[in-house]
């Protein structure tokens, strides 16, 4: 009698010139070897192989989850790419609720990509298939595969990593030193140092974007961004009296950042405090709605010890400064996590995420900080985590409310394109096709993943989405950690590192914070220039809604 267990089979389903369909699944049946059947023994028993050439599976209910892909494979002899189009759908067991199944696809994708030992021929890649559903995604029933060759040619630019010779000198590199590290001024050594340029074109370049109206010489021969607001420049902040003291402070890294926050505000006053030795300080002041506002810029962000040391204390100035802030709001640009096969999940570029707890956690952070992360023996994760969390859930409360309905933000975030009209930067949003989901699979190969399509939705506007954010840079690049961390964690977006700044705001008993990050790359904002200025100025327009729907202040 043959032993009546499951077994995975492999039967092609059909075949042209250019593409191939085949089914794999899970069935209970007897099996003799024949001409028709090969019956793997050793490692793979349990396996069996149809030789048919036509098959119907019997299967008529739409797929459970689906989704597509294109592979560059790249050739050992000529180097050359040839692209590939796969797609997966996925029948689960009965058991597997509606839910569960989108997110059992993407694990098992997950694992089929991965890296460490992704398939680099046709051969391999359905046995990891078969492999993977024998050995351990036993709830899957049946996958249909299918392959379609598409011709050769290079990768997009969007996959290849910005790895571009950093000795070339343009102008718009020394323009993004200045303005990281505004408010502190750059000397010409400065730029010497960092970028390996010669004096001669350093100057060049500034004396070029000082005619612009870009930069401006200080007295002391240090350079500093051209501030598009009229500031005034102060050895120290003049006091204001009580009705004039701001109660909420928004804190950006970025220079579009702080331009889009100040897009939103009326009555705006500039006060910089410059200093060769230490930090300088920038504060915006103004009103959005019936509250009084402080905006700032951090220094340089980074994981440098003195830029956190640095992102900290300016934190503790701004809130020693402006001893009535209660709110505190991180606004700026962040790195989304995309869910391959689960639209009402998956987060794009120009979408919003706003620091919120997540629903399904007893432990209810708003923001998680990984300092560590490390293999176990299961094949998973350690982490070493620092999370954060308001006392008072009341900001997170409004942004519930208001991810629900678009229609505050997208309303400001017009009223923001009219006000930075005639500022530098692209503030629209960049084509769609631009937003590309790329997974490097390692030795040159790539794969882009088409983006889960919603349901009976044609156009699709910029959403919000209410989840933790999280940061790190043991988990924040791209890779299996980094999806590990973020499924772990239920954070929807990734930042450039500003647990310094949250240690400021709890250490100084700040009872409500939140961040709000525009996507602006699948990283962790820093990557995705050509969307950060659109991407900063959606998470100000939703942090100007959430002002707006606050009680106006009591005095």
């Amino acid at each position: 009698m043959a032993d009546l267990e499951e077994k995975v089979i492999m039967t092609p389903k059909s075949k042209t010139p250019t593409s191939t369909i085949l089914i794999v699944e899970r069935k209970v049946i007897e099996a003799e070897p024949s001409d028709k059947i090969h019956v793997a023994g050793g490692d793979h028993t349990g396996i069996i192989i149809n030789k048919e050439k036509v098959y119907e599976n019997g299967v008529t209910e739409p797929c459970h989850a689906q989704l597509e892909f294109c592979v560059y494979l790249v050739s050992a002899v000529t180097g050359s790419h040839t692209r590939e189009a796969r797609a997966l759908r996925f029948w689960f067991k009965p058991e597997v609720t509606q839910n569960e199944c989108p997110h059992e696809a993407q694990a098992f994708f997950r694992e089929l990509v991965s890296p460490q030992d992704f398939p680099k021929d046709y051969v391999g890649f359905i046995k990891k298939i078969i492999k993977l559903m024998q050995n351990k995604y036993h709830q899957l029933k049946l996958l249909e595969v299918e392959l379609r060759q598409e011709g050769s040619g290079p990768p997009p630019p969007a996959f290849i990593e910005d790895t571009v010779n950093q000795t070339f000198i343009s102008e718009q590199k020394v323009l993004d030193m200045i303005e990281n590290a505004y408010p502190n001024p750059l000397s010409v050594e400065d730029f010497v140092t960092a970028g390996k340029w010669s004096k001669t074109e350093v100057k060049d370049a500034l004396e070029s974007l000082e005619e612009k109206g870009l930069t401006r010489l200080m007295s002391d021969g240090v350079y500093v961004r051209q501030h598009s607001i009229d500031t005034q420049v102060v050895k120290q902040m003049p006091t204001l009296c009580s009705s004039r003291q701001p109660t909420i402070a928004v804190v950006t890294a970025l220079y579009c950042e702080k331009q889009a926050v100040d897009a939103m505000m009326d009555n705006q006053e500039t006060y910089v405090r410059y200093t060769t030795v230490g930090e300088s300080n920038v504060y915006t002041l103004g009103t959005i709605g019936s509250h009084r506002v402080v905006t700032t810029k951090l220094p340089s962000v980074g994981r440098t010890r003195e830029a956190m040391t640095a992102a900290g204390n300016t934190t503790t100035r701004l809130l020693g400064i402006f001893q009535k802030v209660d709110y505190v709001f991180l606004v700026g640009v962040g790195g989304g996590v995309p869910h391959y096969t689960d639209y009402s999940k998956h987060v794009r570029l120009g979408d919003v995420v706003v620091s919120t707890p997540a629903s399904d956690l007893p432990d209810k952070y708003v923001y998680i900080f990984c300092e560590k992360a490390e293999r176990n023996d299961k094949g998973g994760f350690d982490y070493e985590v620092k999370p954060y969390k308001p006392a008072d859930y009341l900001l997170q409360d409004i942004a519930l409310r208001l991810a629900s309905t678009s229609a505050s933000w997208s309303t400001y975030v017009n009223e923001g394109l009219d006000r930075l009209r005639g500022v530098p930067g692209r503030w629209e949003p960049p084509e769609q096709a631009t937003d590309r989901l790329c997974v490097d699979v390692g030795g040159g190969a790539f794969i882009e993943v088409s983006h889960p399509a919603p349901q009976g939705e044609t156009i699709r506007s910029a959403r919000v989405h209410c989840a933790p954010v999280a940061g790190g840079r043991a988990v924040a690049s791209a890779g299996e950690a980094r999806a590990a961390f973020a499924a772990h964690a239920r954070a929807l977006a990734y930042d450039c590192e500003l647990d310094a700044v949250l240690d400021s705001v709890v250490g100084n008993c700040k009872d409500c914070f939140i961040s709000i990050r525009g996507i602006s790359d699948y990283r962790d904002g820093t990557r995705g220039k050509d969307w950060q200025p659109h991407a900063a100025l959606a998470a100000a327009a939703v942090m100007k809604a959430i002002i707006t729907a606050m009680a106006p202040p009591t005095d």
